[in-house]
C-alpha cells in the first residue's frame, strides 16, 4: 500500500487494532453462523474482497487510511474462520495447530524480511516500517490472526477459563506487552508481531465473551463493535499527523 494510506503507529493505532480484532472475531462468527457460510465457503469471497481493496488502493491518491483498516477486518475475519475450521471442523488439537502456526509465522516473517522488506530498506536508505502492507505483510497478518484465534480458543476451552476468563487473562498479557514495549520495543519487528498475535488472542476472548448469549448476542455485538471500530479508526485517520508514520522499525 502507498504510504499515504498507512496509519501512524502509536497508541491510537494499537487501540484501533484491538477493536478491529474484537470486531473481526464477531464478523468471522457472523459470516459462518448467521449468514450460513460455514468456516470455508466464505473464504473465497473474503479473498476476493481483499483483492478488490488492494487493487483500488493502487489508484487512489487521496490521503486516508480506510484501505488499510478495511483490509485488516477482512483478513481478521478470514483468520477467525480458518482457525475455527482447523481446530473445530477438522478437530485438530489446538496445541499442535498453535505450534505449526508459530513456525509458519516465523518462516513467513523471515522470508518477507529477507526477500522484500530488507531490500526495500536498503534501497530507500532507511530501516523500514513494520507497516509495509504488501503481500508478505498481509500473509503474516493472516497467519498471526489465525494463531491468535486458536490461542484465544485454547485458553477458553482447553484451559477451561471460559470466554470471560480468557478475555481477562489474555487482555492482562496484552497490557504487559504494551507496558514493556511502550519505550520503543514495539518498534522492533519480532516484538511488533508478538504483540499483534496477543492482540488477536485477546480480541478472540473479548469478542466471544461480549457476543455470548448472556451478553449482547452475536448480531448486536457485531453491530456495536463495528460502530466502535469505525468511529475510532476514523479518529486515527483524523489524527495521523500527531503520531509518527511507521514508528515501528525493522532491524536485521
Amino acid at each position: 500500500m502507498q504510504p499515504i494510506h498507512l496509519p501512524a503507529v502509536g497508541p491510537r493505532y494499537w487501540t484501533a487494532l484491538c477493536l478491529a480484532s474484537i470486531f473481526g472475531a464477531n464478523t468471522g462468527d457472523f459470516f459462518a453462523r448467521n449468514l450460513g457460510l460455514g468456516h470455508v465457503a466464505g473464504l473465497p469471497f473474503l479473498a476476493l474482497a481483499l483483492a478488490i481493496v488492494i487493487a483500488a488502493e493502487r489508484f487512489d491518491r487521496t490521503e486516508h487510511q480506510w484501505y488499510y483498516w478495511i483490509a485488516i477486518i477482512i483478513v481478521r475475519t478470514a483468520a477467525t474462520n480458518f482457525a475455527d475450521f482447523a481446530a473445530g471442523d477438522l478437530k485438530l488439537p489446538r496445541i499442535w495447530v498453535m505450534t505449526v502456526l508459530t513456525i509458519v509465522l516465523v518462516v513467513a516473517l523471515w522470508m518477507a524480511w529477507k526477500f522484500a522488506w530488507r531490500r526495500l530498506a536498503d534501497k530507500t536508505g532507511e530501516a523500514g516500517s513494520v507497516l509495509r502492507a504488501d503481500l508478505g505483510y498481509w500473509i503474516c497478518m493472516f497467519i498471526a490472526g489465525t494463531l491468535g484465534t486458536v490461542i484465544g480458543d485454547y485458553c477458553s476451552h482447553n484451559l477451561r477459563l471460559d470466554d470471560g476468563g480468557a478475555a481477562i487473562v489474555l487482555s492482562a498479557v496484552l497490557a504487559i506487552l504494551f507496558l514493556v514495549g511502550r519505550n520503543g520495543l514495539l518498534r522492533w519487528l519480532p516484538f511488533y508481531w508478538l504483540t499483534v498475535v496477543a492482540v488477536r488472542a485477546a480480541g478472540t476472548g473479548v469478542g466471544d465473551f461480549v457476543s455470548g448469549r448472556h451478553m449482547l448476542g452475536l448480531p448486536l455485538s457485531t453491530l456495536v463493535t463495528g460502530v466502535l471500530f469505525v468511529a475510532l479508526s476514523g479518529d486515527v485517520a483524523g489524527n495521523r499527523s500527531t503520531e509518527t508514520i511507521g514508528a515501528g522499525r525493522l532491524t536485521g
